[in-house]
């Protein structure tokens, strides 16, 4: 299940679970799509990958027990540990590969 973070871990802007520019790479590392696109290149800083848009947990439980009512987002904000220079220069390696063949 994801841990559907609640900020980008760049610009610390807040992105609620609704949020529609909340960004995450295969280990959820969450990001906002502006930060994706204008900082990140679509490299993800940690682990080199792409990222996709976050899925949307349902407010509302139409199945017994699952959605947001049940399975809180997480409250713990996380902040990416490099620094504007090592997350360019890290880009710069990947950016060109396509995603599929990182």
């Amino acid at each position: 299940m994801l841990e559907i973070r609640p900020n980008c871990e760049y610009c610390d802007k807040d992105l609620a679970p609704d949020a529609d520019d909340a960004m995450i790479c295969t280990y959820e590392c969450t990001f906002c799509q502006k930060c994706v696109l204008e900082v990140l290149e679509n490299v993800c800083p940690n682990c080199g990958g792409g990222f996709t848009p976050r899925p949307v947990r349902p407010k509302t439980a139409r199945r017994k027990g699952v959605s947001l009512a049940h399975q809180q987002a997480a409250t713990q904000r996380v902040h990416t540990k490099f620094s504007l220079d090592e997350i360019k220069a890290f880009a710069a390696l990947a950016k060109a590969i396509d995603p599929k063949a990182r």
